[in-house]
């Protein structure tokens, strides 16, 4: 009896969203609008009408897709926040579009494909000129995307 119980091995319990209050969401900050996790670009509030809940209005862009989102909900009410993380990550090379990168601790991964937009091009002209650079990587929700570079200036080369 007991050999046939699942039980699924967690993470370390940190959720990939948080509520946080429509009103204290700011400009610049992120949300979850339709389970995608976006950075808010507008936001307005509508005085409170004879109903008596003053709304929110926010225009939002997809952080990983691009895509612009809109919502409109009541500002005493509770919105997903996206716990978002940013690191960045020295580029080693490229095969077959999976990237190769070392972090600060040593450690490498090579299981994120190279954006096929600018910063993409970024990349793929950075490997061709054997300049040393840094890429951002953006995490959210379980999705993980390149969204920028830079000139690797640290002293230690």
């Amino acid at each position: 009896m007991a050999d046939d119980l699942d039980f699924n091995q967690g993470d370390s319990g940190a959720s990939a969203t948080f509520p946080m209050q429509c009103s204290a969401l700011r400009k610049g900050g992120f949300v979850m609008i339709k389970n995608r996790p976006c950075k808010i670009v507008e936001m307005s509030t509508s005085k409170t009408g004879k109903h008596g809940h003053a709304k929110v209005h926010m225009v939002a862009l997809d952080i990983f897709t691009g895509k612009k989102l809109e919502d409109i909900c009541p500002s005493t009410h509770n919105m997903e926040v996206p716990n978002v993380k940013r690191k960045d990550y020295q580029l080693i090379g490229m095969e077959d579009d999976f990237l190769s990168m070392m972090d600060d601790s040593g450690d490498t991964r090579e299981d994120l494909k190279c954006p096929d937009d600018d910063v993409g091009n970024e990349i793929r002209n950075a490997i061709d000129n054997e300049t040393d650079i840094l890429v951002t990587v953006l995490g959210a929700c379980g999705e993980e995307c390149v969204i920028a570079t830079k000139v690797n200036t640290a002293v230690d080369k």
